[in-house]
């Protein structure tokens, strides 16, 4: 009788993950194996594809709950099919879009003025004059999307 889906052991070395690093995601619904009579997990192919998606979206910075609450919209009964990926990835994209032009700010504004308060360029005393991008509130104001011009009084 042929065995029903992968065990834990053969999911971590197709995903080159350490077993405790599965059980971990496990946890956190990234995975959910099913159990056969002698209870056991079983993992499908589908969860080596969870975990593969996890992995990347680690790299690229995504935190595990945020991996988690795209995976949780994928059905819990059977394995995806290409239509509920297709879902994943829509939504996927357009948090990778804003994280993209995130960091397209960040790389083009860094090495100037960026309206924290910290006045400490030259060049902040001419956008950031007596740091009047406070008054549009706290942090980094021009990196989180306000401008100089923003600011009425300015």
């Amino acid at each position: 009788m042929p065995r029903q889906g992968m065990t834990i052991g053969d999911l971590a070395q197709r995903s080159g993950l350490a077993v405790s690093a599965i059980r971990f995601y496990e946890t956190h619904g990234i995975v959910r194996p099913l159990r056969n009579q002698s209870g056991h997990r079983r993992y499908g192919g589908s969860d080596l594809r969870r975990l593969s998606f996890a992995l990347i979206a680690q790299r690229l910075g995504f935190a595990l709950a945020e991996i988690a609450s795209q995976l949780a919209a994928l059905p819990a009964d059977h394995a995806p099919d290409r239509k509920d990926w297709e879902r994943i990835a829509t939504r996927f994209r357009r948090d990778i879009k804003t994280r993209i032009e995130s960091l397209q700010a960040l790389s083009d504004k860094l090495d100037g003025c960026i309206g924290c308060g910290c006045l400490s360029l030259d060049k902040c005393s001419l956008y950031n004059k007596d740091d009047r991008a406070a008054r549009l509130g706290p942090g980094p104001r021009y990196l989180m999307g306000d401008a100089p011009e923003d600011d009425d009084n300015g």
